[in-house]
């Protein structure tokens, strides 16, 4: 059964930074982070494939960065410059070479003004 663990989310003041991490139990083609903010649709936030090549919403542009660790199966998004817009859970998400979409938990990010 496939895993993915997050980590790193929590409560952060405006203008601060956070890191979430997610290990995957076996290894993914692309690997990224959704949202999802109350009474929102879920939405991609940043995916990255196994070669390097990272997509990033025009909303986190020039504040977010997306990354992989291959060896570890390990995605990671760091996220500065955070606004209280930016608050919402934050998913994992990794597609195989089937094109079947695995899931992590999610994790909360809170950023107050």
């Amino acid at each position: 059964q496939v895993q993915l663990v997050e980590s790193g989310g929590g409560l952060v003041q405006a203008g601060g930074s956070l890191r979430l991490s997610c290990a995957a139990s076996k290894s993914f083609n692309v690997m990224g982070w959704y949202r999802q903010a109350p009474g929102k649709q879920r939405e991609l936030v940043a995916a990255i494939s196994s070669f390097g090549s990272a997509n990033l919403a025009d909303s986190v542009k020039g504040r977010f960065t997306i990354s992989r660790d291959n060896a570890k199966n390990t995605v990671y998004l760091q996220m500065n410059s955070l606004k209280p817009e930016d608050t919402a859970v934050y998913y994992c998400n990794a597609v195989d070479r089937f094109l079947n979409n695995n899931w992590g938990q999610g994790t909360q990010v809170t950023v107050s003004s």
